[in-house]
C-alpha cells in the first residue's frame, strides 16, 4: 500500500512516526472526554442485552446498525470506499478482534464474574497496549507512561476491591477471568491494527465502516454456526440498549478512540479504559446510591494521578 493510494487523514501533520511523543491539543482532550463519556454507560447497557437473545445475535445487529451509520457518513462525505486487498485484510482483523471477538469473550466472562471485576480486567488494556507496542516496534514506552498505566490499573483494583472480596475464586471464576483477559488482549491487537492503518494514511471513517461490517459478518457466521436465530425481541429495554450501544458506544466511541490512536498513540488512547469505570461508578453513586469507601477514594486518587502521568507524557 503506497501513500498515494489512499485518502490522507484530515490533518497529516498529526500522523507522524511516533504520535505517542506528541503534546496533546485541545482537540485530543475533547475526543478523550467524548470517548470516556460514551463508554461509561456501556456496561449497564450490555447487561440489559443479556437474556433471551444470543450474544452473537445482539452483536450482529449492533454492528449492522453501527456500520450502516458509518457507511452513510463515508458516502455522504465522499470518502474513498475501495481499497486494496492488503487493507481489507487489516479491516477484517479489526472487525474480528475489536468488533466481534473481544465483545463475545466479555459477554461469556460476565457469567462468572461481578461486573466491577469486568471493568478491572478491561482496564488492563492500557498495560497490554504498551507491551504490544514494545513487542512490535522494539521501542520501550516512556517510564512515566508505564508508571501511569500501572498506577491507574492499581487504582481501579482498589475501587472495586469490595466486589472482588465477595468473588468466589473457584474454577469457573478463573475461567471467566481468562476469557476477559483474552478479550482485553483481542481489543488491544485490533487497536494496533488500526494504528498501522492510520500510519498508512487510511482515513478513519471508511476504516470504521469496513471494520464494523466485517465484525457484523463474523458475528452472523458465529450465530449461524451455533444454530442460533438472528431474531431479536422488540421490547423498549432491549431496543433502547441496542440503539445506545450501536450509536453511542460504537459509532461515537470507536470513532473517537480510533481517531485518538492516530493522534496520540494506542498506549495513551487506551488509558480511557482506566477512566470510564471511574465514571461508571460516579453514575452509580448518583442513580444507585453507591457510597465511596476509603479504598475507593484512594483508588480514584491513583487513577487521576496515573491520568496526569500518561496524558502529560509528551516531548516538548
Amino acid at each position: 500500500m503506497t501513500a498515494d493510494s489512499v485518502t490522507p487523514v484530515a490533518d497529516p501533520r498529526l500522523v507522524d512516526a511516533n504520535p505517542s511523543d506528541r503534546r496533546l491539543t485541545a482537540v485530543d482532550y475533547v475526543l478523550y472526554v467524548v470517548l470516556v463519556a460514551s463508554w461509561s454507560g456501556s456496561w449497564y447497557a450490555l447487561a440489559l442485552q443479556v437474556g433471551e437473545v444470543a450474544v452473537q445475535t445482539s452483536l450482529f445487529w449492533r454492528f449492522v446498525i453501527a456500520a450502516s451509520v458509518m457507511w452513510v457518513w463515508t458516502l455522504g462525505t465522499k470518502q474513498r470506499v475501495a481499497f486494496p486487498m492488503r487493507a481489507h485484510l487489516a479491516f477484517c482483523g479489526m472487525g474480528f478482534f475489536i468488533f466481534c471477538f473481544n465483545f463475545m469473550l466479555f459477554y461469556y466472562g460476565s457469567a462468572y464474574l461481578f461486573s466491577g471485576l469486568l471493568s478491572v480486567v478491561f482496564s488492563l488494556a492500557s498495560v497490554f497496549n504498551l507491551l504490544l507496542i514494545f513487542a512490535l516496534s522494539g521501542k520501550a514506552p516512556r517510564a512515566r507512561v508505564v508508571a501511569g498505566a500501572l498506577l491507574g490499573f492499581a487504582g481501579i483494583a482498589l475501587m472495586f476491591a469490595p466486589q472482588m472480596e465477595g468473588q468466589d475464586w473457584t474454577g469457573g471464576t478463573m475461567f471467566g477471568l481468562g476469557l476477559c483477559v483474552a478479550g482485553t488482549l483481542s481489543f488491544c491487537v485490533g487497536s494496533q491494527i488500526s494504528a498501522a492503518l492510520q500510519r498508512a494514511k487510511v482515513p478513519i471513517i471508511p476504516t470504521s465502516a469496513w471494520g464494523m461490517s466485517y465484525g457484523a459478518l463474523f458475528a452472523l457466521l458465529m450465530t449461524l454456526a451455533l444454530g442460533n436465530s438472528i431474531t431479536i425481541i422488540w421490547t423498549p429495554v432491549y431496543i433502547g440498549s441496542l440503539v445506545f450501544l450501536a450509536l453511542v458506544s460504537s459509532v461515537l466511541a470507536f470513532w473517537s478512540y480510533l481517531t485518538l490512536i492516530g493522534r496520540i498513540g494506542a498506549g495513551r488512547a487506551s488509558y480511557a479504559t482506566v477512566l470510564f469505570p471511574v465514571f461508571a461508578l460516579l453514575i452509580s453513586a448518583v442513580f444507585e446510591g453507591y457510597g465511596f469507601p476509603l479504598l475507593a477514594i484512594a483508588g480514584l486518587t491513583c487513577v487521576l494521578a496515573g491520568n496526569i502521568l500518561v496524558l502529560g507524557s509528551s516531548k516538548k
